[in-house]
């Protein structure tokens, strides 16, 4: 009997002892507060600022292209061509300092050395007024083709002089480079593939470089 009671009283006070430790965690422990890291981030998120690295490449400088006329047959510029120089002069694809090529070009009539001649000074009289304008003359390139390259038929079906075409052949035609393009920052993904052929590139070279079993 004796045994018993000590036994009873140990597993009362094991309940006792239990009960009291489950009043002392039974209290409402304060929750941890969010830290603004907190929550899903995207692995192509980039912490240099908002819309940064988003890969979207702004549209490049494309080359200017225009065709200068000399309708009359002379190398005299127009009025109409010294406002159409004058545009081009005050263009963005001017200011990005690129090269610039003049191709002269001119009608049939006449021979093909007074041709090449008279596609020449046309292009020479564009020339002159970019220069006079501040463009550096290092930058032009001068080209003469004569009447080996005409847009519309210098002569008729029937053999006879097609004048609306000659004045259309005589042109200069006119090609600014940028000399630029607008670079974009390589996207996450593109940066990894490269660092992964860069690290690959040594070890597919010392695999070559071992001598055949």
């Amino acid at each position: 009997m004796i045994r018993t009671a000590t036994q009873g009283r140990n597993w009362l006070a094991g309940i006792a002892a239990c009960a009291m430790l489950g009043a002392c965690s039974s209290g409402d422990a304060p929750e941890p507060e969010a830290t603004p890291t907190d929550g899903p981030r995207s692995i192509f998120q980039d912490d240099e600022g908002e819309g940064a690295g988003n890969g979207i490449a702004p549209e490049s400088l494309r080359p200017l292209e225009t065709t200068i006329s000399f309708a009359d047959g002379t190398p005299e510029l127009t009025e109409a061509a010294r406002a159409e120089l004058a545009t081009i002069v005050d263009s963005p694809q001017m200011g990005a300092g690129g090269a610039i090529v003049l191709r002269g070009h001119s009608d049939s009539e006449g021979s093909d050395e007074a041709n090449l001649e008279a596609s020449r000074l046309k292009a020479e009289a564009v020339r002159d007024f970019l220069v006079e304008n501040g463009v550096a003359e290092e930058r032009i390139e001068v080209i003469a083709f004569g009447e080996q390259n005409p847009v519309a038929p210098n002569a008729l079906p029937d053999g006879s002089p097609n004048e609306e075409g000659r004045a259309t052949n005589r042109r200069v035609e006119v090609t600014v480079e940028t000399g630029r393009t607008t670079e974009r920052r390589p996207s996450l993904i593109e940066t990894i593939t490269e660092t992964d052929a860069a690290d690959a590139a040594p070890a597919n070279a010392a695999q070559s470089a071992s001598p055949a079993q």
